[in-house]
This record gives structure tokens, sequence and C-alpha cells, in this order.
């Protein structure tokens, strides 16, 4: 356990660097707006595409692996759809909360599991972490939607309409960064060699870059209003999704890299963007920002001792 502590120790000590340098004004809040925008458009899709450029696919059980991620995001949204009564009647619950914990135990920080995942196990497990943003990022974009319209706090707040989801999906560069990097892998279309350079060169900006961004967005102001549906947002992502994931690995028969691959994707805190969805479609965004800086924070203790007991008892790595 210690072994991968020390491993991700860096990539959370850049997270808190980013904190630092907007709560000490050395890089003012409104500035990384642009870094955000840079690391979605421009470095992450460039990292995903020389990714699974390079990646040998021959070696990865696609269907176990698939399955896995199908099965974990049906039973955690489903499970996560079931409390909402319990919710209501025990902790009055409001709705827009509700659609705040749906999204918090849902979503996933990509690009946090991307850089734990390069670190531990190279650009192997980066073609596997590329493959569960293409299988997941869809799915849970349009789940997340058609959830925060449903249990919406907003009056009149008007649903979004396929045609826009549908868009949204489409001009996502998270997934023109996939499909471009697994069309020219499974193609074997050879690619210019200073083209291929640019891409990497612009990919190795996307962790740093994103990482000190994730910082800047944390609020320790929210984090220090905690609420009940706040812990169930943070039991939600941070154990209960684990476990249905590693239950479903099992069950499939993955291990190896691929189920610690998995394990990373299931224990990394949710994702940032949620807090703009939440505050935009009459969810609680207070809340959101509060959970995803606790979550942020405590998965930098629950991710490795989640690691050491998949490879101790789960035949990870």
């Amino acid at each position: 356990m210690i072994v991968v502590f020390e491993s991700i120790f860096p990539i959370f000590a850049i997270v808190l660097l980013g904190f630092g340098l907007r709560k000490s004004n050395f890089v003012p809040t409104d500035h990384w707006r642009v870094v955000e925008e840079l690391c979605f458009w421009l470095f992450f899709p460039c990292i995903l595409a020389t990714t699974l450029v390079k990646a040998d696919l021959s070696s990865i059980e696609l269907g176990p692996y698939v399955f896995t991620l199908l099965a974990m995001m049906a039973s955690i949204g489903l499970i996560t759809l079931l409390l909402w009564p319990l919710l209501k009647r025990f902790l009055g619950t409001s709705r827009g909360q509700f659609s705040t914990v749906y999204q918090a135990t849902t979503r996933w920080h990509g690009f946090i599991a991307l850089a734990i995942v390069l670190k531990l196990y190279g650009e192997d497990g980066g073609a596997l972490i590329a493959l569960a943003m293409a299988v997941m990022v869809p799915i849970l974009q349009i789940t997340n939607l058609l959830i925060l319209a449903t249990f919406s706090d907003a009056e009149n707040q008007a649903g979004p309409s396929f045609l826009k989801v549908g868009k949204t999906i489409l001009v996502n560069p998270l997934l023109w960064g996939v499909f471009t990097g697994l069309v020219i892998n499974l193609t074997q279309t050879p690619v210019w060699e200073p083209i291929m350079t640019m891409a990497d060169l612009l990919g190795r900006a996307a962790l740093s870059m994103s990482l000190l961004a994730l910082g800047a967005g944390l609020s320790l102001k929210a984090a220090l209003k905690p609420s009940r549906e706040l812990l169930v947002g943070l039991v939600g992502k941070l154990l209960l999704t684990p476990v249905v994931m590693v239950g479903w690995a099992i069950w499939f028969g993955v291990s190896g890299v691929s189920i610690s691959v998995l394990m990373v994707c299931a224990a990394v805190p949710t994702a940032m963007n949620g807090y703009l969805l939440a505050k935009k479609m009459g969810g609680d965004a207070e809340l959101y920002a509060a959970t995803s800086t606790v979550q942020t924070v405590v998965s930098f203790i629950s991710i490795p001792l989640i690691l050491w007991l998949v490879k101790a008892y789960a035949g990870g790595v």
C-alpha cells in the first residue's frame, strides 16, 4: 500500500498546488477557466489519441472489460435511484439535492484516473482508461442530464432535448480523441512522425495542467458545510462504487492490469464539471462543490487502499 501511496502522492500534491495558487491569487480565479478549456479541447484529446495509437489492443479482453463497466454503471444508477424515496422521507432531501447526489455518485474524474493509471501501469493502462471513457462518457452524460431535468428544483426548468444531448456528445473532444486513436490503431494507418511528435508534446501538458485546474476548483468553504446528503455522495462514490465494480469484474473474470484500471475508474472522485450542470439545471451546486471537494481529499487515502486490496485479494497488479 505504501508503494501505491508514494506513486500517486505527486498527483495529489499537484492538486494541492493548484488549490494554493488559486487561494493565494498568484493565478487569479478567472484565469483558470482558460486552463480548463485548453485541457478539455486540446491537451486531453491529444494524449488519449496518442496513447491509443501506440497501444497493443490485442492484449485487452474487450468483452469482459466493457461488460463490467456497463454492469457497474447500471447497478450504481439503479441503486442511487432507489435511494430517492428513502432520502426524501428520512432526510428531507429536496429534488435538487437528490440530482446532485446522483451526479456525485455516478460521475467519475477521468483526468485523475488517467494520471494515476499512466503513472502506475504505463501506456497499456492508459489505453484501458481511454476505452473506459469511450464507454462511460456518452452513457453518463445522457443519464445525468435526464436525472437533472427530472429532479430539477428550478421553476419552469426545461429539460434538454435529445437533439441537444446528442450534439453535446458528438462534439465532445475526448470522444473524438478516443475515436481517432482507435481508428488509426485498428486500421494500422501510418501517421507522419512530426504530427505524432506534436500531438505527444501537447498531450504531455494534459496531466499537470488538468490537475492544477482541479485543485483550483476545489471549494474549502463549501466543504466546511457538511450535510447528510454529502455523506451519501461520499459513501456512494468512494465505497459503494468500488465494491460494485470489483464484484462485477470478478463475475466477468477480469484480472491483472484490467481489473486494477477498472478499480481506479471506480475509486476516483466525481468530475468537477457536474457543478456547472447543477448550477444551470436546478441542482444544488453548493452541495456538489462540497461533495466533490471532500471526495477528492478522502480519495487521497481511499485509492491506495482500494488498489492494495484488489492486488491482494482480487487478482490486480
